[in-house]
């Protein structure tokens, strides 16, 4: 099948795909991209998205991880067709498969002791030798083994020609098959392989379009191998570049955060963080905003780039901050709401959570996440007298309390408590005392709110009310 023919929306043959992470910490950015793709691929062509987890490392797999890559999956809005598989609880079914390929002379048993292989690729090491396995039970017979000796299940792989995959991304590339050696398939103690799991469970769940991180292409020309010798169809491949950090180097804890964990943590919209990860290494034209009706529409596996992309932690917090402003105003109320109170520490009445709904629009036409969000939110639900902070009481001195005065009696005053009516009695106040408006609105903003920064200060005066707006003033003119 070549691009076109695997890109074609809604083709009538049965499209699967499958996301298969290994449950051994969060979710990383490049685990979350590939089964963003695996998703999108799959729902562009009304097809099926798997999911499997890839326990058999119990020394690393951890329930904790797994909750954690699950709950990562649900926050990005990934939704799966069937309940996820777990490789662990499939070893038996590896086993027969090892066993149908010793059965039918397309594999060997291996009796070689561990010793013996340590020996072979010190040899292999010193010669300067491919370090590989040497087929050295290959042609044996297992009497030659002394008996009742261990062993393990090799396949036996093609030694003459080469081995070529048609990837959706990468093109065609090839390998000799005289560099794939013969792999084991299942270990001496009879636990299978990675190798032969994956190739298991593609076939068992009828996956039809394996698309993963470049990484995987080496493994991808064993594996093949290993689906012609069962006499299996082949699946397509498009194996993806990675992601790498804005210096360009690969992706690690120096670049920021790996786990799309941290970034719901850090209060990033997951529509920003969807829109984000499709962008890097896809693209449809110039559209740098994207809905998930839009992506699953565009998704073809031709806009995927053959060079790595680069995370920037600047650009991600930017395009958080367009799809802030533009979120709507009662969902934002729900996200934010949880922040708030953890901030509070106490819970929100249903009077708060309606002026936040109020307050919504000015406030995140300023945050670029919803921790700025909430943070900004904070001086609309805390009790007089308000405790300010250092900023804040620095720039509240005698001669800033006696403004204060000034604008509490004109305010005291105002009968229409309107944004344009309090704006216009407070450039009065500035105009008389020949100050400029920043002169009075920096005090106003420290004794209303506790700080140095938040909404424009006529929208807090209009948010607080004219009670609630001039007790504040009056708690920090009694200080003088």
């Amino acid at each position: 099948m070549n691009s076109k023919d695997a890109d074609q929306p809604k083709q009538t043959s049965a499209v699967v795909t499958r996301f298969a992470p290994s449950p051994t910490g969060f979710l990383h950015i490049g685990g979350a991209r590939t089964a963003m793709f695996n998703w999108l691929f799959a729902r562009h062509h009304g097809g099926k998205a798997l999911l499997r987890i890839e326990d058999t490392d119990k020394a690393r797999s951890t329930q904790e991880a797994i909750d954690a890559i699950l709950q990562g999956l649900d926050w990005l809005g990934l939704d799966w067709d069937d309940e996820p598989v777990f490789q662990s609880e499939r070893a038996a079914r590896h086993a027969e498969v090892a066993h149908q390929l010793l059965a039918s002379g397309n594999a060997y048993k291996c009796f070689a002791t561990p010793e013996e292989l340590t020996a072979m690729r010190e040899q292999q090491r010193a010669e300067k030798k491919p370090m590989r396995y040497d087929g050295r039970w290959r042609d044996r017979d297992s009497s030659e083994a002394p008996e009742g000796a261990p062993y393990a299940i090799r396949v036996k792989t093609e030694t003459a020609g080469k081995v070529t995959i048609a990837d959706q991304v990468q093109g065609d590339v090839s390998v000799q098959n005289s560099e794939i050696d013969d792999f084991i398939l299942l270990r001496s103690d009879g636990s299978p392989t990675y190798m032969l799991a994956v190739v298991v469970d593609d076939h068992d769940m009828g996956v039809t379009h394996l698309i993963r991180g470049d990484d995987h292409l080496n493994n991808a020309f064993r594996q093949l191998a290993l689906i012609r010798a069962l006499g299996w169809a082949e699946p397509v491949y498009a194996h993806i570049p990675l992601i790498h950090g804005n210096d360009g180097a690969k992706l690690s804890k120096r670049h920021g955060a790996l786990g799309v964990d941290a970034y719901r943590d850090m209060g990033i919209l997951s529509d920003a963080m969807f829109n984000y990860l499709l962008r890097l290494g896809w693209g449809h034209g110039d559209d740098e905003f994207i809905s998930r009706a839009q992506a699953i529409d565009w998704f073809a596996l031709d806009g995927v780039g053959k060079s790595p992309s680069r995370f920037d932690t600047k650009k991600l917090q930017n395009l958080n901050g367009h799809y802030m402003r533009n979120a709507d105003d009662a969902a934002l109320v729900g996200l934010a709401t949880p922040w708030i109170e953890q901030e509070l520490g106490r819970s929100l009445s249903g009077a708060e959570i309606e002026l936040l709904g109020q307050a919504m629009p000015v406030l995140k036409s300023r945050a670029k996440n919803l921790v700025e969000l909430a943070e900004s939110s904070l001086f609309l639900f805390k009790k007089r007298p308000l405790v300010l902070d250092e900023r804040a009481e620095n720039l509240l001195d005698p001669d800033a309390r006696t403004l204060l005065k000034s604008i509490h009696i004109a305010l005291t005053d105002l009968e229409n408590w309107t944004l344009e009516a309090t704006e216009e009695t407070t450039k009065a106040i500035a105009e008389s005392a020949e100050l400029g408006l920043g002169k009075l609105a920096q005090p106003m903003r420290a004794a209303l709110t506790g700080s140095t920064s938040s909404p424009g200060i006529f929208d807090v005066l209009i948010l607080l009310g004219k009670e609630e707006s001039l007790g504040r003033l009056a708690d920090q003119i009694e200080k003088t």
